[in-house]
């Protein structure tokens, strides 16, 4: 059985249950083809995500999304018609030992060949923001995987934020906020010049990233986190039950959040900000 002490690990799976590589592989594009590898591939074609020539950053946490963006780069990779490059970059933030093992295990048998850097930002959080360590934490983390990737000469960055974590987040600064923005497909570094960060895994729902870790034997970590231990975003978990309980009653609420924010009528906003500059509809009125 594959255990970690401490919070590192989503599904424990022995590891004797693991699907053969081969048949792992071949899974994403046949078995998983509508729910995800056709998915990858529209997100990457309509938002322009990798371009000829491009040297990727995929960041990989050791969780179940960036293990399957993983595996999805190295598969577009092999049968796409663009021809990039590559580089798997996991960051140390002070994970307990046996949560390095395991990143590296699953990083091994999946054939993703890493570059494991450290950083103690988890020391450093737990002195400058003990408690609301979360935010903080992800902020400096992204920074850290930028700054790998700019020393490896990569011009984009890809994380493995999904479907959920999109409209999850549309909605909390809707209601936590008092704003509409979401989580944009591609966005330029404002701090790391010519490094654009990007996200694939854009339309890719989470119930069947779940769903292709189970089949294929795999336990991933969680954020592996030592500082809040078993904190989690009490905010986030909030907005996923609540729209757990939306979709009851109308089952495309979450593809309805989701297509908000590709469909916004300006003429009918009150207020809105663009490159730092304020503006009102009465400019127009």
């Amino acid at each position: 059985m594959s255990t970690i002490s401490g919070s590192g690990c989503e599904l424990l799976i022995p590891l004797s249950e693991r699907k053969p590589l081969m048949e792992i592989e071949r899974s994403i594009i046949k078995t998983y083809r509508s729910q995800i590898w056709t998915k990858f591939v529209k997100a990457i074609k309509e938002f322009n995500l990798i371009e000829e020539g491009d040297r990727v950053a995929v960041g990989i946490s050791g969780g179940k999304d960036s293990l399957l963006m993983a595996k999805l780069f190295q598969e577009i990779q092999k049968y796409g018609k663009i021809t990039f490059e590559l580089e798997f970059i996991a960051m140390d933030p002070g994970y307990y030992s046996t949560n390095k093992e395991m990143l590296q295990s699953n990083c091994d048998y999946l054939n993703i060949p890493i570059h494991i850097f450290e950083s103690g930002i988890f020391k450093v959080v737990d002195e400058i923001a003990k408690d609301y360590p979360c935010y903080m934490c992800a902020k400096m983390r992204r920074g850290a995987l930028y700054a790998k990737a700019q020393e490896l000469k990569c011009n984009k960055l890809a994380l493995g934020h999904h479907f959920n974590d999109v409209i999850e987040t549309t909605l909390m600064n809707i209601l936590y906020a008092g704003s509409f923005q979401t989580m944009l497909p591609k966005l330029k570094s404002a701090n790391f010049e010519g490094l654009e960060l990007i996200r694939p895994m854009y339309y890719i729902e989470e119930e069947h990233i779940k769903n292709f870790t189970v089949n294929a034997g795999l336990s991933p970590m969680n954020c592996g986190c030592i500082v809040a231990a078993k904190k989690t975003s009490s905010k986030r978990k909030e907005i996923k039950e609540l729209i757990k309980q939306l979709k009851e009653k109308s089952e495309d609420v979450d593809k309805c959040i989701l297509k908000a924010a590709h469909n916004v009528n300006l003429n009918c906003i009150v207020g809105w900000k663009k490159d730092g500059q304020k503006h009102s509809y009465i400019e127009e009125y």
